[in-house]
């Protein structure tokens, strides 16, 4: 059996337009955009740099942190909130290239 389209396309038309007439739901009309990580004030956030033969999260777990980010490509370490004494043991840990406070630049 065949439909014709002049008997389908005013129907299907009708039923867009009442879609169209409805109301946006609130969850999508309020969506936002994710608000950027924000280190608390106590503890500031650094950038870890490890040798490429060791896992930087489980470096990180050796100090007791949860990373914010792992890196793998580029740079090889992870980024965390860090107190004071776990830059100091991070510091003395065989393997840890650097650890550096995170900060932004600007040219000028």
């Amino acid at each position: 059996m065949r439909t014709r389209l002049s008997r389908t396309l005013p129907a299907a038309v009708a039923v867009l337009a009442a879609f169209a007439a409805l109301p946006a739901p609130a969850a999508t009309a309020a969506t936002r955009e994710p608000a950027p990580y924000a280190a608390p004030a106590d503890h500031p956030t650094y950038i870890v740099t490890v040798r490429r033969d060791l896992d930087p999260a489980g470096v990180a777990q050796l100090v007791g942190v949860t990373p914010v980010h792992v890196f793998r490509s580029t740079l090889h370490g992870f980024a965390a909130p860090l107190s004071p004494g776990q830059v100091a043991a991070l510091h003395a840990l065989p393997g840890v290239e650097a650890v550096e406070q995170d900060g932004s630049t600007s040219a000028g």
